[in-house]
């Protein structure tokens, strides 16, 4: 995963690649991944929005789609 995809955290990759080796590449996690994997997958694409997210397993963060745009969930700390 790490030649194609950046990780800027723990199980979070974002592709960097061509997008036809990208699906391949996710395709290929559906299979082989175990749900317990918890991975979060940002894949680019060509038109609006401009990525589409995908996740394998349950995450540390939720996902939310409105009006079709996919949104990952924040919580604001309280200090």
């Amino acid at each position: 995963m790490k030649l194609w995809f950046v990780e800027p955290r723990a199980n979070v990759f974002v592709s960097g690649i061509k997008d036809s080796v990208a699906k391949t590449v996710v395709e290929y996690l559906y299979k082989h991944c175990p749900p317990e994997a918890g991975v979060v997958i940002f894949r680019s694409l060509p038109g609006p929005p401009g990525y589409e997210v995908h996740t394998i397993g349950p995450t540390r963060k939720s996902l939310i789609e409105i009006c079709g745009l996919q949104l990952v969930i924040e919580t604001l700390k309280q200090p």
